[in-house]
This record gives structure tokens, sequence and C-alpha cells, in this order.
């Protein structure tokens, strides 16, 4: 007996004003790759009841719940837009587009849309530090200072609270796995990781590194004149770790580093839209950013017509400077998913992945507001969080998926129980007023019908 068709939960909608149509947008099927992933074919004529992919085990009338939870953000003027993508066993199995990606020039949101990912670059900074581990250009273990000689013999404040001329020399040097588990001791700008002093100095000093206007090597040495905030390997501390590892690539395979990410992934894989920028001719589609604006609604904080994304960076971030588009971005999540390859390309082990998507922290070096706050039950591993508690956060989820997002909203995990994929992008800086994330991650497990 042939298996009931599918059905593939894949519609968009657009807003004007706060006011919801019900148009699909069926010019969306041109943007799904034809490799990598399936997509679900729509069920025929007559199969109204037939609401599960028989494959993936997922409810096309459960998703449409979840549809309908994300698109209550842009009716009530939350959002101007959100997009949401969800696969399982390789077949794309819900996609929706909701609102506009551009409110000031009233451009709905569509599925080749590119987005701010943000730290959601972080990730794949870590992906291109394994695939150097795995030629045996570096270990783990190695002190970065053995590649990057400005960042050997680093000091560190006395205490966590110190001015910066109250520091002693910190008891070993930081690793490259230091970095890539957020525990090296380097810290940040605000908002408030570190502290005040730590904070000033890294905004003095223009050491922001998605928003720096510094070239590499001159972001370095400033970087090594300011203390460690912890000694190396004692503390979580989410910060510019993982610029200093976009360095790295850079330095061990002689190339820029946004040269190494195009060539040994984004081509690849088949990432078009995924760059430090946007040229000229895929302006159009790129989102507008938004904040929260006084009183209520919201204001535009970056406008594609004047974006500093039009023009390559003179610093490219390895912790938050790529743009991507949703299906770009499951192209990578399904390399992960599937141990490192995707259609006969492979850029890691499986193994490599196992590491990565592990628990690396200890208990005291994972007591920190940010991971007992924003995600408790979570640790992180080389590049991502990781679950390994499901009640502490209190929303449906497998122990193992791991994920991370971005500062506009863009969030997205990997469940390999479940072998799932979930991608969230919006343009909100900073996203914190609304839940969206704890509603999307219940929306999409309440639609898993196997």
């Amino acid at each position: 007996m042939s298996p009931a068709p599918r059905r593939t939960h894949s519609r968009a909608r657009s807003f004007q004003g706060r006011h919801l149509t019900l148009a699909l947008v069926l010019a969306l099927l041109p943007f799904a790759f034809a490799s990598g992933c399936r997509h679900a074919s729509p069920a025929s004529e007559g199969d109204a009841n037939d609401v599960e992919s028989v494959d993936a085990g997922t409810s096309y009338e459960r998703f449409e719940r979840l549809e309908r939870t994300l698109a209550a953000h842009v009716e009530r003027g939350e959002l101007a837009g959100v997009a949401s993508l969800v696969a399982r066993h390789g077949e794309v199995v819900h996609f929706a587009a909701t609102g506009l990606r551009d409110r000031e020039r009233s451009a709905p949101l569509t599925r080749d849309t590119i987005f701010r990912i943000y730290s959601m670059t972080k990730p794949i900074t870590s992906v291109a530090v394994m695939m150097l581990v795995e030629r045996g250009e570096i270990l783990l273990g190695d002190p970065i200072s053995k590649y990057i000689p400005e960042l050997a013999g680093m000091k560190v404040l006395r205490t966590p609270e110190s001015p910066l001329s109250d520091v002693v020399a910190a008891p070993r040097e930081m690793t490259i796995r230091d970095l890539l588990t957020h525990t090296s001791g380097l810290a940040s700008a605000p908002p408030g990781f570190a502290s005040k002093a730590i904070e000033q100095a890294y905004l003095e000093a223009d050491l922001r590194g998605s928003q720096t206007k510094l070239p590499p090597d001159e972001w370095i040495a400033r970087l090594a004149r300011v203390p460690l905030a912890h000694p190396p390997g004692t503390r979580f501390l989410y910060g510019v770790s993982t610029d200093v590892l976009g360095r790295l690539v850079a330095v061990v395979s002689g190339r820029p580093f946004e040269d190494f990410l195009r060539e040994e992934i984004f081509e690849p894989l088949g990432m078009p839209d995924t760059a430090f920028f946007v040229p000229a001719e895929k302006l159009d589609r790129f989102a507008a950013n938004y904040g929260p604006a006084e009183g209520g609604g919201l204001a535009l904080v970056d406008a594609p017509t004047n974006s500093r994304y039009r023009q390559p960076p003179a610093f490219p971030s390895g912790a938050g400077g790529l743009v991507s588009t949703i299906d770009d971005y499951l192209r990578f999540c399904e390399m992960l998913r599937r141990g490192g390859q995707l259609d006969g390309i492979r850029l890691l082990s499986r193994k490599s992945i196992e590491l990565m998507t592990m628990n690396h922290l200890t208990e005291s070096e994972r007591d920190v507001p940010m991971l007992s706050g924003w995600f408790p039950g979570q640790g992180f591993g080389l590049g991502f969080s990781v679950v390994d508690a499901l009640a502490p956060g209190g929303t449906l989820g497998s122990v193992g998926q791991y994920g991370w997002g971005g500062a506009a909203g863009t969030y997205f995990w990997v469940d390999p129980e479940e072998q799932l994929v979930a991608i969230l992008m919006i343009q909100l800086m900073p996203p914190g007023g609304i839940p969206i994330i704890p509603e999307f991650k219940n929306g999409v497990y309440q639609a898993i019908t196997d």
C-alpha cells in the first residue's frame, strides 16, 4: 500500500499595518533548495483530513497553531515580520513567513530574505576551527599565543570588580578550547557580562568585534592590552572569544577569514547568501532591523539603504558579523545533523560533531547568571549551548539538543534524538521583551505526532 500524500506547512502572510491577510505566497517555492533537504509535497485535493507528514511524523494542522502564535506578534506590532522553518529527517515540514522585511518600503518577508544573524555566526566559526583541528594544524589544548603571540602573558583582574590597574599574571595561557567554550577570561562591551571597568575599556578601545572599524591586527593589539576578567578556564563569560577564533583561522590557514569561510564552508554547502556584507544586487532582499520604540511599537535601528552591511567590514567578526537566509542556515544545520556532511560534502567527522555538541563546562564554570537565567538546564560545548536537563527550561524539547541565537532574535537548534532542525528569523534588537523563542520551541515539539 503506498503511503498517503505528504503535506508541507509552507506559507507566507503579509500585513498592512496590523491587519492580517491570508494570501499564500506561492512564489516562495523556487527558493526551496533542490538537494540536502527534501520538501514535503502538499496533500492532494480530497485529502483534507490527512494532516500528518507520513515520513517526518509531524502534523500540518499542529504547525498551523505555531504559525498563529508567531503571527500574533506581528499583529500586535511587536515585530515587523517573522519567518520560521522546521525540518525533520531531512524533510522541510514547516515554513511560514509573516509580515514585512522592511516596513518603510512595505516589502514583504519572503523565504529568500537576508537577515543579520549576529551570534549565529559563532557556530560557523567554531566549525571552521574544528576543520583545522581535523587537519592536524592546531590542537584544542594549544595556547592561543602559539598562533597569536600578542595574547601571551596576559594579566587578569585581581578580583572581578578590581580597577584596571589592579591586576595579576594569569595563572595559565588561554587555550583554543577556552575560546570555544567562552572560558577564556575575555569579556565584552555591554550588556553587563563583565565588570564596569572592563566593559568601559572595551568600548573605549573599539573592541566590539561586529561593530569595530579596526583591522584585525590592530584589534588584537588593543585586546591584548585589556586585562582578562577571570583566569582562563574558570568561568563562562560571553564575549569576544569567537572573534579571536576568527583571527586564528585566518592566521593558521594563511587566508583572510572571510575567504576561508566562503571557500571551505559556504560554497561547498551551497550557502550563496551567507557573507559579511550584502552586495548591491541583493540589497532589495535585506531586512531592516528594528528595536522597541519609546511608548510602544517599533523604531528603525538599521535600514538596508544605509546599513554598514552594504560594504565589506574592516574586521570580519567571527562572533557576530554574518548575514544569511533561512535556507542557507538550514544547509549548515543539516550538515551538523548528518554528522558533518551534506550531499556528499564532508566538512567534519561525526566524532568532531559529537565532541562539539556535548557540555564542556563544570558546574562552577557554568554557574553564571547568563546561563542559569537565560539558558537554564543548558551547558556549553564547542560553539553551541547544549541542553542537559529539560525541566529547568520549562519548554518542550530533548536532552542533547544544541544551538544558539543572535542579538536581533534569530535562533536555531538541532535535535539529534528527534532528527530535527528548527530555525527562527526575526530582526528585533534587543528581542528580550517578547517570549517568542520559548513559544517557538513549544510550537515545534507539539507538532510531532509519531
